[in-house]
């Protein structure tokens, strides 16, 4: 079937080159109707339910916000001189059409105003809201914050829209950067691999082909479904790596048919068969890989397995028409222009010595080999996983320093909330009998350890008590004091009352989950059922849905790997094999991580804030390891499973498959590592840990693994690793999935 799509090719070879024109000016359409990325909730879960009732019940308003913090060394706040500079600066937001409100302690009540004043006196907060949401507001934030300067105060934004809006900038300087410094580093190695300069330029255009079409498929799905900010750099990390793999390895094998005497046509088709095979193969594991995130529906992780499935496909179709053709229509001129580099000697060399020596002594090799993957893998015992906030963010980053000047400033800011929702099923939430259950219920929350405060319309005056509030809240409320009225409009709805929670424990601490765990294990009032909502409760709700979903996805990733490289290779020994040796590396990227982004080493260096790791980066880890792992695994396995079928010696078929695909495994992985390496000098926490953990993970895979635990292994099997029973044999031999071809010296 490949061989037969090859000869296709060559003799439609400029029909199918048109093909990839039309995909490449379909894409570029297409990347101008793409949809708005964005990080959503997941509905489902408790802290969301809890967040919607407050939505829809509470007055809310209308649009988005952010937060201003004016600050002088020399000027307090009670200076005219502060007040006048403080005005000035934000005249041009007050009249501005988009802008709703301007709060500012010169404008609100004393009780209010005392929040939004520094303990020192020397800085103010402003609350900007807009009129519009935040996906709208997201748009010309940029062009707000513009308006605001000021000679005499220095200004720092924060609040949602200045976090978004810094983590878009960043996120698309980190891909610009990685990109920037990726593709001169993939051009140097592949000029080193194939010292011509044609040859070189043939997988960066397939890159560049893949990464187009893929950024075109993720604006597409993002118009019919959400697709997390993200997704744009882990669609170009993978595209880049693996178009840029896919077609080395076909370049490569096209010239060494062409080496061995063989016409373009014939060449063209004996790659297809081999390469071209091989590359399909590793796409489909590399998109099964992938697809595991689709067992993680309703978070941003399925829109990244969806988005990484659909550049990996679009690479596969590149690597087997555009680049297909461009090999029909260049023919032996592939190798012009080339470098005088020193050429690879004949005869056997370093990988078939290297797969000879560890094949003499296979225990020897795998025992200090595989203490060492142990020893790196060992830190990932301790791994804590908490969701990433502002942290994620550089230091530098504007709205991360208001942040933080915030919460050490400012009273009250420094508190974490968890906001607890009592709803009711049946009836008002107010009747004297419910007022004194949520009066029960509000100081069994404040005897909850490390709880530092209770704010609910039953903890209005400490001098009050039960029968007191009971009387306050359960007739009219339009007789009760202002401040009464005021509460009962912020937190008591149709059906629910809401309590806020306050504690000085940070939001993703330990003592804090202890808080919403404990809350939640609280017997709600009489009628009535308790949601806990917050930034802890989201950490915890979205980890335990993370958690609940993995073993289904490991186990589905596994299994169909498992299945596609068996329709490869024919045994039942081998998949099993590559699936050990990718938990091996995968292992010993997960605790490489933990050292280095949870406990801190190179921090320093790395320029990041040491903390727990976001729940998302493992899977994500996982599931594109373990498919770009497949790969080399494909690459290698095809080339040793050609030459057991001419020789039936295992030995001999591992040491030459070895030595004919290890320099281009090696190769391949070093550009692979240097595109994975560039995205982990990316300055948002998330994309750098993806970076870092998946160039280490291809490292160990393509030096470690491949080169000395696999050959060492399969010495061990022998016949073994070809075992399959016979009935599986004689159907994978009548569907011709082997597509075994003439065995002649020169192929081998």
């Amino acid at each position: 079937m490949f061989a037969a799509w090859g000869r296709f090719v060559y003799w439609f070879r400029w029909l199918v080159l048109g093909f990839s024109g039309l995909m490449l000016t379909a894409s570029i359409v297409a990347l101008s109707q793409g949809g708005t990325l964005q990080n959503t909730s997941q509905p489902g879960l408790e802290y969301a339910r809890a967040a919607s009732l407050i939505a829809k019940e509470l007055p809310q308003p209308g649009g988005s916000s952010f937060d201003l913090i004016f600050r002088s060394d020399a000027l307090t706040v009670r200076d005219p001189a502060f007040r006048a500079a403080m005005d000035s600066a934000l005249a041009p937001l007050r009249a501005d059409s988009r802008v709703d409100l301007v709060s500012t302690p010169y404008s609100s009540p004393p009780s209010a105003a005392a929040a939004l004043q520094s303990r020192d006196g020397h800085a103010m907060l402003a609350v900007v809201s807009v009129k519009d949401d935040f996906p709208t507001a997201r748009q010309y934030y940029e062009q707000l914050r513009a308006l605001v300067h000021s000679d005499r105060l220095t200004i720092l934004a924060t609040g949602n829209l200045a976090v978004g809006h810094d983590f878009d900038t960043i996120l698309k300087a980190d891909l610009q950067r990685a990109e920037l410094v990726s593709l001169p580093l993939a051009a140097v190695l592949l000029l080193v691999v194939f010292a011509t300069v044609v040859a070189a330029l043939l997988p960066l255009g397939v890159g560049g082909l893949a990464v187009v079409g893929g950024l075109a498929g993720v604006g597409l799905l993002a118009r019919v479904t959400d697709v997390s900010t993200y997704a744009t750099n882990i669609v170009t990390l993978i595209g880049l790596g693996v178009a840029i793999d896919y077609s080395l390895f076909m370049v490569n094998r096209f010239r060494e048919e062409l080496a061995g005497g063989r016409s373009a046509e014939e060449s063209l088709a004996r790659t297809m068969a081999t390469a071209g095979r091989a590359v399909t193969f590793s796409g489909l594991t590399v998109a099964i890989g992938l697809s595991g995130m689709l067992f993680f529906q309703g978070s941003f992780l399925a829109s990244m397995g969806l988005a990484g499935a659909v550049v990996v496909a679009i690479a596969v179709l590149y690597a087997l028409t555009f680049l297909a053709s461009l090999l029909a229509v260049l023919g032996g001129r592939v190798n012009r222009l080339r470098l005088p580099l020193p050429r690879r000697r004949a005869g056997r060399g370093l990988w078939h010595g290297v797969a000879t020596w560890v094949m003499r002594r296979p225990v020897l090799v795998l025992v200090p080999v595989l203490a060492l993957l142990a020893l790196i893998a060992s830190p990932f015992v301790h791994i804590r996983l908490a969701n990433g906030d502002v942290n994620m963010l550089p230091p530098a980053a504007e709205s991360r320093r208001a942040t933080e000047m915030l919460m050490e400033q400012f009273p009250g800011h420094n508190l974490t909330t968890m906001t607890v929702v009592v709803r009711y099923t049946e009836g008002p939430p107010l009747t004297a009998d419910r007022v004194g259950d949520l009066y029960d219920f509000s100081r069994r929350l404040a005897a909850i350890p490390n709880v530092e405060r209770v704010t609910s319309v039953v903890n209005l005056d400490p001098a009050l008590g039960r029968t007191d509030y009971q009387a306050l809240l359960s007739g009219p409320t339009a007789q009760a004091p202002s401040s009464v009225q005021d509460a009962v409009r912020q937190s008591v709805g149709k059906d629910i009352v809401v309590l806020n929670v306050g504690t000085r424990q940070g939001a993703q601490s330990d003592q804090a989950r202890a808080i919403v765990r404990a809350i939640r294990a609280l017997k709600p009032p009489s009628g009535s059922q308790i949601l806990v909502g917050g930034l802890t409760a989201y950490d915890i709700d979205l980890l335990s849905f993370i958690l609940q979903r993995i073993p289904g996805a490991v186990l589905f990733v596994v299994l169909m790997t498992y299945l596609a490289l068996f329709l490869l290779t024919g045994s039942l020994v081998l998949p099993l094999k590559a699936v050990v040796m990718n938990v091996i590396s995968i292992s010993a990227s997960f605790g490489a991580l933990v050292w280095v982004f949870q406990q801190g080493h190179l921090s320093h260096l790395l320029n990041f804030t040491a903390s727990s790791i976001d729940p998302s980066v493992p899977v994500l880890l996982f599931c594109i390891v373990f498919g770009l792992s497949m790969d080399y695994e494909v690459m290698l396995i095809s080339r040793i499973q050609e030459e057991y079928r001419r020789t039936a010696d295992t030995t001999h078929a591992v040491a030459e498959g070895l030595e004919r695909s290890g320099r281009l495994v090696t190769g391949a992985a070093a550009i692979m590592v240097a595109v994975f390496a560039a995205f982990g000098l990316a300055d948002v926490v998330l994309i750098k840990s993806i970076g870092l953990g998946l160039a280490l993970a291809v490292a160990i895979d393509a030096t470690l693994v491949r080169a000395l635990i696999v050959p060492a292994v399969m010495r061990l099997l022998g016949p073994a690793n070809w075992w399959s029973p016979r009935p599986l044999t004689r159907l994978y031999r009548r569907t011709n999935l082997g597509e075994p071809l003439e065995p002649t010296p020169e192929a081998a």
